[in-house]
């Protein structure tokens, strides 16, 4: 702040206690403007051209404003990574990641436009607020030491080869902008007399009711912005030799119908994660402690057997991911939506995989009751597939049994649960049968005409997937 400004303050508080004694119009202008010149006392970081730039002092009369949130920071630029083959030769290599630049500051909140504050009508009056701070903007993140990569011949090599590779610090976050003051009160409060009827009659009255201004809020400040985060350190990567080893390509994402009659090649590159990278190299050097030391190159071949009986082309569109793991087999993962049951074999560096069986999720749980067979310990109910599929998959069924009589609600007579042993269920096809009498149930509860109600769990599962579906029947026990 201005001297100049600074030796006024006091005069203007000596001002403001002279003006108590005038009338409130005059003295509430006094007391937002102290106020704000005592605010920017308290944060020495802001002077009055910043003041200027974010928000023109906080008389910008737009009514409730909000300031304007400072802008982010840029993120610094990642260090340049190297790829160099050693020898004895000195090296000095620079490698640093760019700072972030700082976030700017938000602007002051606007000051509202005060209007009707004077008082004298017959209801209270809440005067505007004043406008919230802007935020201010967050500092951009540092940018990565950068990565060097050493081909040598011999490890002692590496000690003539100075690097540093510092990350970037973050910038600072902007600082967030004050809220204004919101408007005073010329007349805090005001008597009004209120009459109802005709003068003279027994039906006039007179009150005096008493109405009151509210002074606006001041608005919020606004929030400082954070501050960027540090970049890494560089990470060092040898490898022994002078020959470059090729990229690997360790998964890809493929389409079953472009598996069809191919061979799938994958490769990865293995390494070892060591310490001391500051060890090896010249003294001084920065870079991260953790190295990478190159092991070795594995390579696999993939090759899909198709065995179910539907045509691959009926499942072409969906996508499969390959992965070469470290002990050089290929491992496919199918689609969540797509059930397969399958075996792996190895013969060398390539790996097939036999489809023996497939379906889609949507097609696992679409069961339903079809309807009954006899009655007492004879009853049986019957359920379809109605999406064909029970030929491939494994089928098992929990059954709950309620059953009641006259008014009474299903379960206040009888109910109990039951997991159906696989001689209990007879499979034609796609078409369950469900021995009901030869479970536990007292026999009036199987009797025809009985009212019933039976839930149906059906557990099926296929290549370590399972889904269950609950399949609800309510009626009378009606035998053909």
């Amino acid at each position: 702040m201005p001297k100049r400004l600074w030796s006024r303050v006091p005069l203007l508080f000596a001002f403001c206690v002279f003006t108590n004694f005038l009338p409130s119009s005059d003295s509430s202008v006094c007391a937002v403007d102290t106020y704000q010149v005592a605010r920017r006392t308290d944060r020495n970081h802001r002077d009055d051209d910043n003041y200027r730039q974010n928000g023109e002092y906080p008389y910008n009369y737009n009514y409730n404003g909000t300031g304007t949130n400072g802008s982010s920071g840029r993120d610094g630029k990642n260090g340049e990574s190297k790829i160099i083959f050693s020898d004895t030769s000195p090296l000095n290599l620079n490698l640093s990641g760019q700072d972030g630049t700082d976030g700017t500051d938000g602007s002051y909140g606007s000051r509202p436009h005060c209007s009707h504050k004077s008082g004298g009508g017959d209801s209270d009056i809440h005067a505007e607020n004043g406008g919230r701070g802007g935020d201010g903007g967050s500092g951009g993140n540092g940018g990565n030491g950068g990565d060097l990569t050493v081909y040598y011949d011999n490890l002692t090599d590496l000690r003539s080869i100075l690097v540093t590779s510092r990350g970037g610090d973050g910038g600072r976050g902007g600082r967030g902008g004050y809220g204004a003051e919101g408007c005073d009160c010329h007349t805090d409060s005001w008597e009004k007399k209120i009459c109802k009827g005709t003068p003279g009659n027994a039906d006039y009255k007179c009150e005096t009711k008493t109405y009151r201004c509210h002074r606006g809020h001041r608005g919020g400040n606004g929030r400082d912005g954070y501050s960027g985060k540090k970049g890494r350190l560089g990470i060092l990567s040898i490898v022994k030799g002078k020959n470059p080893i090729p990229g690997d390509n360790p998964s890809v994402n493929l389409s079953l119908a472009s598996l069809k009659g191919q061979e799938i090649s994958l490769s990865k590159n293995k390494w070892l994660t060591r310490s001391g990278a500051t060890g090896l190299l010249a003294n001084g050097s920065v870079i991260s402690d953790e190295y990478q030391e190159f092991s070795d190159r594995l390579e696999g071949k993939f090759q899909l057997v198709w065995q179910d009986k539907q045509p691959l082309a009926s499942f072409a569109a969906d996508n499969t991911k390959l992965t070469l793991k470290d002990n050089k087999q290929i491992e496919i993962n199918f689609p969540d939506d797509l059930w397969i049951e399958g075996q792996t074999t190895v013969e060398g560096n390539l790996s097939k995989y036999t489809v023996a069986a497939a379906v889609r999720r949507e097609d696992v749980t679409k069961m339903a009751v079809s309807g009954f067979e006899s009655a007492d310990k004879n009853l049986n109910l019957q359920l379809v597939d109605l999406a064909a599929k029970s030929d491939v998959l494994q089928t098992k069924f929990r059954v709950t049994y309620r059953a009641k009589n006259n008014d009474k609600g299903f379960g206040d007579e009888y109910e109990k649960s039951f997991n159906l042993a696989p001689e209990l269920v007879t499979r034609d096809y796609n078409r369950f049968i469900l021995a009901l009498g030869k479970l536990s149930i007292p026999s009036e509860y199987l009797e025809s005409g009985t009212n019933v109600e039976i839930e149906v769990e059906a557990i099926r599962s296929l290549g370590g997937r399972e889904a269950k579906q609950n399949i609800l029947y309510q009626g009378q026990i009606r035998t053909r």
